[in-house]
């Protein structure tokens, strides 16, 4: 009989989640809005709801081994989604529980970056590796940590949020409340703001004055750079420059095989792994120089969310 696990990626406008196979495959699945339910026991009626409208899509027999989630402020060990900023229900969200009383199979979750480093080593380019460090490059930046094949998630469950380094003395401010974290510098939001900071010294001739500055996306800012404007171009090489810092400062606290970038801003290709590589490099301890790759993710942009939430049941059991 095939088995399969569900994946459920929570986003703070959409959840999307799937029926998804040992090998990736996904068989069927949907997605609905999150936004519109303002009480979690309402969006986990509608889940379920979902779900079993799927499950009756797929002709065969099947056994389903278990649920994985990944969510923003995810805590593995308990099972709840913890004051997270862009959901709308607050404090702590028992979510696991909640799952629990419509199915009893296990129920896993986990943080939306952290998710995306176990489908990284399940079913991406990590196959073979026992130490990596994932950042996903989206509107913040998230990051996973495995170590010895492990994830790293601390004794609170809340390990690895190196989006929150602080990179900048009394820099940016952060969603989190605080001054120079690293996502406020290093994210598709980061280099908009830089792009802004840049544009407001009048040194470049760029196609990006002539855009409405909110309407303005991560995808603007390649295109330029790709066309060969100035101020985009600068924009990369300021971004890099700060993420390849930090990861230098990452290396030296697990010493990782490779570091993988995913996520819209990862899709510049050269544009960010270029100077990111760069400034790692010359920033590293010499004991780790040469030794660390930093390389694109192999995970699929549209499929990666459910795929490291279903590979989150596939890692436990």
């Amino acid at each position: 009989m095939d088995k399969f696990a569900i994946g459920i990626d929570i986003g703070g406008t959409n959840t999307v989640f799937g029926f998804i196979d040992k090998d990736g495959n996904e068989i069927t699945g949907g997605t609905f809005r999150t936004q519109e339910y303002k009480d979690s026991e309402e969006f986990v009626k509608e889940l379920v709801r979902q779900i079993e409208i799927s499950r009756n899509n797929i002709s065969k027999d099947f056994d389903l081994v278990g649920i994985g989630i990944g969510a923003p402020n995810g805590n593995f060990y308990n099972g709840t989604i913890e004051y997270a900023p862009n959901l709308k229900w607050e404090g702590v969200i028992p979510l696991v529980k909640l799952i629990k009383e419509y199915y009893d199979i296990p129920v896993y979750l986990t943080n939306d970056a952290n998710a995306a480093a176990i489908g990284e080593m399940i079913y991406g380019g990590a196959k073979e590796l026992k130490d990596f460090i994932m950042i996903t490059l989206g509107t913040g930046l998230g990051s996973g940590i495995v170590v010895n094949g492990n994830l790293v998630y601390g004794h609170d469950g809340f390990a690895g949020e190196l989006g929150h380094v602080i990179v900048k003395d009394n820099g940016r401010v952060c969603g989190c409340g605080r001054r120079g974290c690293l996502e406020t510098y290093c994210s598709a939001t980061g280099i908009k703001q830089t792009v802004k900071e840049l544009l407001a010294e009048n040194k470049y001739n760029s196609s990006l004055n002539t855009e409405g500055f909110d309407s303005l996306s991560g995808k603007d800012i390649s295109w330029a750079a790709k066309m060969g404007d100035e101020l985009a171009l600068k924009a990369f090489e300021l971004t890099g420059e700060i993420l390849g810092k930090a990861l230098a400062n990452f290396v030296a606290f697990s010493s990782p095989e490779a570091i993988f970038l995913f996520g819209g801003l990862s899709l510049a290709g050269d544009l960010i792994f270029k100077p990111t590589i760069k400034n790692m490099e010359e920033n590293l301890l010499h004991i780790y120089r040469n030794k660390v790759k930093i390389i694109p993710s192999q995970l699929n942009e549209n499929s990666a969310a459910i795929l490291g939430a279903a590979a989150l049941v596939w890692n436990e059991i």
